[in-house]
Parts: structure tokens; sequence; C-alpha cells
């Protein structure tokens, strides 16, 4: 398992299997749900609310 990672086609693989998934989300529409948690830890940090 290592060797294929550490190849070209390995390491492009990987990324086009993450792209794919990210564009998957997208579509589903957890990319607000995720801004939105994102939003929320930072205004609890700030302490604002």
């Amino acid at each position: 398992m290592r060797k294929i990672l550490r190849t070209r086609a390995g390491g492009v693989c990987l990324a086009v299997v993450g792209l794919v998934l990210m564009g998957f989300g997208v579509y589903r529409g957890e990319m607000s749900v995720v801004l939105g948690k994102a939003i929320n830890i930072c205004m609890e940090c700030i302490g604002i609310g």
C-alpha cells in the first residue's frame, strides 16, 4: 500500500477521488452545513455567540 501511495499515479488517483467526493458533498448541499458549523465555532471562540 505504501508503495502505491508514493507513486505519481497513486497521488493523482487520491487527488481525483478527493475532488469527486468534494463535488458530491457540494451537490448534496453539505457545503452550507459545514459553513454554518464553522461560523458557529468561530463565534464561540471570539466570545460573541
